[in-house]
């Protein structure tokens, strides 16, 4: 099993009341889109993710929140890990952190021709990290230099992965084997990944209908399940 060394972290802090009334994530339309408007505040941001609801900008658009169907998800049990990706674990050319950079992670996820990680929307999860709500996994080269990573939102036993970079062959998919690593330690039970695609799809994930994915993250954010125990 990867080794993940995890850097001090305060407990998810406690957030106020939601001000806003998400709508039933059963009425979003057929591409996903379920609301607009609201604002970034940690508690409208954790009132989504506990809903099944994320927020995605899409160019002048920012404040738009998501609820697609199917939903993509990573099972702790069954993640793939192919011949080539063993291999490369095995030399042992990555150090793995836990919350040690989490700034830095959503700059590299950010720092691409096209991105939907705006400059408020980056302010609002590096506020959400400060508040122990959000999380980064880094992966980091020989030299020390950070080679890649990924960042979500934990809440109970659910975590809601939203963007992962790499600058090094695999750099990514070891940050994935290793949150699915940290997932069966600490018992998360859901991990979402949003959307499919070929990356996540040759680790494993797979899709759920919508109604399966939030009746399981119904039960997942009731559980008592730290991601810095």
């Amino acid at each position: 099993m990867i080794e993940v060394a995890i850097a001090p972290t305060p407990p998810p802090a406690a957030l106020p009341p939601c001000r806003f009334a998400f709508p039933d994530p059963a009425r979003a339309d057929s591409e996903g889109l379920l609301a607009e408007g609201g604002d970034l505040e940690p508690s409208t941001l954790i009132a989504a993710y506990r809903a099944g609801i994320f927020p995605w900008p899409i160019e002048a658009h920012e404040l738009l929140w998501w609820s697609p169907d199917p939903r993509a998800v990573l099972e702790p049990d069954t993640l793939h890990v192919s011949r080539s990706l063993a291999r490369r674990l095995r030399q042992g050319r990555f150090r793995v952190t836990l919350n040690a950079a989490f700034p830095e992670v959503i700059a590299g996820c950010a720092d691409r021709e096209e991105t939907w990680i705006t400059p408020r929307l980056r302010a609002a999860y590096i506020e959400l990290h400060a508040l122990g709500w959000a999380h980064s996994i880094e992966v980091w080269s020989a030299d020390g230099a950070l080679a890649g990573g990924l960042y979500g939102v934990a809440v109970g036993a659910l975590f809601s992965a939203e963007s992962m970079f790499h600058r090094a062959r695999d750099a990514s998919k070891v940050a994935v084997v290793a949150l699915v690593a940290h997932a069966r330690r600490v018992g998360l039970t859901v991990l979402d990944v949003q959307v499919p695609s070929a990356h996540l799809t040759s680790l494993g994930a797979r899709t759920l209908p919508r109604r399966e994915y939030l009746a399981r993250v119904a039960d997942a954010v009731r559980r008592p399940v730290r991601m810095t125990p």
